[in-house]
């Protein structure tokens, strides 16, 4: 049976081998981060992950230093001045989500899962009815059901439904094919800019 303990240490292994093989390809691009805009390489950020627990996502920073102050808000959208030059690169390659392996080793995350939100968007976690908070019933993911299932074009409310789906039906299967799935999406570059408002009014 594909149980949490299998899935959490399918997801360990594969993120120590990945971040094995991947050392030095991380370091150029930490580098890169650091070079093309001041600040650090990594970039820390308040997620809600599994039963409502606030933890510290990792990312490289694709953004120039303290953007969630300044600029259109939480999330950027196509032309968004405060990308930098090597923020847009791996943006589009999602190079900026590895860091998330160290995560997955943390017990703050899974390969496969529903992505974690903001802790004040779409809105706080006393604010998501019952239903919603089922997606928290899982460890969140690097990738998950709505990633590729419309990913950024889809509406908040939308993208929870995707993650109550996925809570309700996750195998091993369903991982695998998420997995395969998410790397189409990456080479194709698709749905990955916000096109509109995230939250219905």
């Amino acid at each position: 049976m594909y149980n949490r303990v299998i899935k959490r240490g399918i997801g360990c292994f594969i993120s120590a081998i990945a971040l094995l093989v991947l050392a030095v390809p991380m370091l150029i691009v930490a580098l890169l981060v650091i070079i093309d805009s001041p600040g650090p390489a990594l970039f820390k950020q308040k997620r809600i992950g599994k039963d409502g627990k606030v933890y510290n996502i990792l990312k490289f920073r694709s953004m120039c230093q303290g953007a969630e102050n300044q600029g259109s808000g939480v999330y950027s959208g196509k032309g968004d001045m405060r990308v930098t030059r090597v923020g847009k690169i791996i943006r589009a390659t999602s190079i900026d989500e590895l860091p998330q392996l160290i995560n997955i080793l943390k017990g703050d995350m899974a390969l496969i899962g529903p992505r974690p939100p903001l802790t004040y968007h779409p809105w706080e976690y006393s604010e998501y009815t019952d239903e919603q908070k089922r997606m928290f019933e899982v460890r969140p993911g690097i990738t998950g059901w709505a990633q590729v299932n419309g990913r950024k074009n889809n509406e908040w409310n939308h993208r929870i439904e995707l993650n109550v789906w996925y809570v309700d039906h996750v195998s091993l299967w369903l991982d695998i094919k998420i997995f395969f799935m998410t790397i189409f999406k990456v080479l194709a570059n698709k749905d990955n800019e916000n096109v509109g408002e995230t939250v219905e009014k």
